[in-house]
């Protein structure tokens, strides 16, 4: 990975855009926004139907810029008003957009020079794109955009304009500048294993929505937590890390670390393994992708070395959970079969949330939209992976009617 550092302004605060600032990644970007105002304004915040929350984001950082998923503009509009008759300010009229547009015209906006893509899903596709055609450095928390967009998001991006704030690809960034790409034999992507570790095939089929939501680390959305119980979340890092970092698939490997402090690690063709450690507190790794090259003074706490502790790894059983294997063959296939993977898995989460399937027909869902997917004959681009993405949804859709 790059280490190219864009051109900001020497000594001013890099100016940051926040999609999804509503979200846990967007309202943990605010926080390190917070705590660093010498290195971070907000130029403009974009988020889904939380109106209230993002207004009052809104009235509190004064962005020129908010978009929401809301249909129109005058709820947004009226929202902010409230919250800055609240807030007792006055005078504050920012541009606004809504609709589902909204959040790729947020990220285009031109007087940015940072934008934290913290949007969950498929739906971030277009706005990474926007931020990558704008030229602004990425801070992707998004996976799927890159997961489906592959080659075609790559394409759009310089040198270093993509920094990862996934613990796991900050961690790999951060280890890879111990050696040059031919140097590395091997990535090692550490898994928390989720609340169903050492649980047999069988066992998976009687799991509840609420126990599925249960992550023995992070508190996060509907979608990530589940794909975390299932590991897809960990199948979807495997292939990103492939994509960020051009390593073969062979060569990165998923680990179980219980305890979420050591990120990911790197192992060099000498032996030597580098490994990232910390407190698995999200803020880091998205001061870090923030101000890519650059680390931000005090964003977390660090290790206590004073006090005992055992880091223990483990392999991963993907007999059990074939989320992996699925997706590695899948990448492998071709550039658009990791678009039928996530999006059959998002329609699959929501079916299983709805009481609708078992925990296990999730992954068995992806694996039978992959058997019937067709690539696509055809060049590359954004178009036909959406158009893939849609097709994927509706046949799941069809097989989970079927099926009930």
């Amino acid at each position: 990975m790059s280490t190219q550092d864009f051109s900001f302004p020497a000594g001013e605060p890099r100016r940051v855009t926040l999609l999804g600032s509503t979200g846990s990644v967007g309202t943990q970007g605010l926080e390190v926004v917070d705590g660093a105002p010498e290195k971070f304004s907000v130029a403009a915040i974009s988020g889904g139907y939380n109106v209230e929350l993002l207004a009052r984001q809104a009235v509190k950082y004064r962005p020129a810029v908010v978009g929401s998923a809301v249909e129109s503009t005058d709820e947004l509009a009226a929202a902010i008003k409230q919250a800055a008759e609240d807030a007792s300010v006055s005078g504050y009229t920012p541009e606004l957009f809504a609709g589902p547009q909204a959040a790729t015209a947020v990220a285009g906006y031109a007087e940015s020079d940072v934008v934290l893509n913290g949007i969950t899903g498929a739906i971030a596709l277009e706005p990474t794109i926007a931020a990558l055609q704008a030229g602004h450095l990425l801070a992707l928390a998004n996976k799927e955009s890159l997961i489906i967009g592959g080659q075609v998001v790559k394409q759009f991006a310089a040198p270093g304009q993509i920094a990862p704030v996934d613990s796991e690809h900050s961690a790999l960034a951060q280890a890879l500048r111990s050696g040059s790409a031919d140097e590395v034999a091997k990535l090692i992507v550490t898994a928390s294993g989720g609340p169903f570790f050492g649980y047999s095939y069988e066992q998976l089929r009687e799991v509840t929505p609420q126990q599925a939501m249960a992550h023995p680390t992070y508190a996060m959305g509907k979608v990530i937590t589940t794909n975390s119980a299932t590991m897809v979340n960990k199948a979807l890092e495997v292939i990103e890390a492939h994509l960020l970092f051009d390593v073969p698939l062979e060569k990165i490997q998923p680990v179980v670390h219980r305890q979420s402090i050591v990120h990911s690690m790197v192992e060099f063709i000498d032996g030597s393994v580098i490994a990232q450690a910390s407190p698995p507190d999200m803020r880091l790794p998205i001061a870090l992708g923030m101000n890519w090259p650059h680390r931000v003074a005090g964003a977390v706490q660090p290790c206590d070395f004073s006090t005992a502790s055992t880091w223990t790894f483990e392999p991963l059983d993907e007999e059990v959970f074939k989320a992996v294997k699925i997706a590695k063959q899948a990448a492998a296939a071709s550039g658009t079969h990791m678009a039928v993977y996530n999006a059959a898995n998002e329609v699959a989460v929501d079916a299983f949330h709805d009481g609708l399937i078992k925990f296990t027909d999730i992954v068995e869902t992806v694996e039978r939209v992959l058997d019937a997917y067709t690539p696509v004959n055809a060049e590359l681009c954004t178009e036909v992976v959406l158009e893939t993405d849609k097709w994927a949804r509706a046949h799941a859709a069809k097989i989970l009617d079927a099926s009930s």
